[in-house]
């Protein structure tokens, strides 16, 4: 038998070191080839670290929460195969993982999906995730169903989590970008009544998983507006003091995942119409949210919308999502009593909480951005529709 060491492997785009956000092995664990030894965090993304041959593991080379060097040391290996210290090869995008082999080298079944927050929530809870019935994509387990499992001992009475992983490169981000740049928010309310109704309208033909939500009306107005005001589909390069404009929408959609939140991006969104915007803001999240996307996926967004749907309150202060200039928080709809001139009148009211880069983006220009929004979305008819 050889003792083999498989080194972190070149990620790309400039990337010299990554956290090791989980370990899938352990010391002493018989792997096959392609078994994922190890989940790393990039600044873009988790990727998978697979075994490029079948063995037993012998050593890990760091703990979890820790920095690994590009080139640097993974994990050793022993196999029957003498290919010396070679590199891992080059990791992909978080997918479903397949078997693992048990101790006596025969497969022990398929590991369970999970991400690594997840996996984090069930060692603390004590849970064994092989007994748990995943109900995500290709049975991928989310926290619903760990919330549905009992837990195998009491919680501690203080449960220390370490910020690792998607948790810490969110909050250093945060933390910059609050730091870094003067955020200027301006919230205004919007009649939704006839963007309720022809929504209604609209879904009575639909399936209940795909109807409309008015997220993707929401899209298609943005569009519309940075149109009519290009310098807020922009971004700030503060470095090289330059603002970037540009011609296509790639629009961020934040998305709450277990591990975090996340901004896929939707390509060429002002191509779309509101039923094309809604089909693909639901795929787009499916698939963030089951660990499907690669870090190209993540990257090139030119202005940002976040929603919290039904839960959203009333108003927000969103921090924008730099070196975009703009962000648009949407907040739920409510029933209230609005003056007609004549009378309180029942209407469909919704807030919209824009932020924006105070230091390239004037509060003129913020607040005609937001009002072309507003009347795009009171006049939700003259959006793009598909023919029906």
């Amino acid at each position: 038998m050889a003792r083999v060491s498989m080194r972190l492997p070149d990620i790309g785009e400039g990337i010299t070191e990554v956290e090791l956000t989980e370990w899938n092995v352990k010391p002493g664990d018989l792997v096959r080839e392609d078994d994922v030894l190890a989940s790393v965090m990039t600044d873009k993304a988790t990727v998978e670290i697979p075994s490029l041959f079948a063995g037993r593991v012998v050593e890990l080379a760091c703990a979890e929460g820790q920095m690994l060097a590009v080139g640097a040391d993974l994990v050793w290996i022993e196999t029957e195969t003498d290919v010396g210290t070679i590199d891992a090869p080059a990791p992909q995008a978080a997918a479903p993982m397949p078997a693992a082999l048990g101790q006596a080298g025969a497969p022990s079944g398929p590991k369970p999906l999970a991400a690594p927050a997840i996996r984090a929530e069930a060692r603390a809870r004590g849970i064994d995730l092989g007994r748990v019935q995943g109900s995500g994509p290709d049975g991928r387990i989310t926290m619903a169903d760990l919330d549905r499992h009992p837990p195998a001992k009491a919680p501690p009475e203080v449960q220390e989590v370490p910020v690792i992983g998607l948790r810490r490169k969110i909050a250093e981000r945060l933390s910059a970008t609050w730091a870094r740049i003067p955020h200027i928010t301006i919230v205004e309310e919007v009649d939704a009544t006839a963007l309720e109704a022809l929504r209604a309208g609209l879904n009575e033909a639909r399936a209940a998983d795909q109807r409309l939500t008015p997220l993707p009306f929401v899209m298609a107005a943005i569009c519309r507006a940075v149109a009519a005001h290009p310098g807020l589909n922009a971004q700030y390069d503060d470095d090289a003091g330059v603002i970037r404009r540009f011609g296509p929408v790639h629009l961020g959609m934040a998305t709450a995942t277990p591990s975090g939140l996340i901004v896929p991006v939707l390509r060429n969104a002002g191509q779309l119409s509101v039923q094309a915007l809604g089909r693909a803001s639901a795929d787009l999240a499916a698939r963030t949210r089951a660990g499907q996307l690669g870090p190209e996926a993540l990257t090139g967004s030119t202005i940002t919308v976040t929603s919290l749907g039904a839960l959203g309150g009333v108003a927000s202060t969103p921090i924008l999502n730099a070196p975009e200039v703009a962000i648009v928080g949407v907040n739920r709809i409510v029933m209230r009593p609005v003056w007609d001139g004549r009378a309180f009148v029942p209407r469909q009211m919704m807030n919209l909480s824009a932020s924006f880069d105070h230091r390239v983006i004037d509060g003129f220009e913020a607040a005609e951005f937001v009002q072309a929004l507003r009347r795009a979305l009171e006049d939700p008819a003259s959006l793009p529709f598909d023919p029906r």
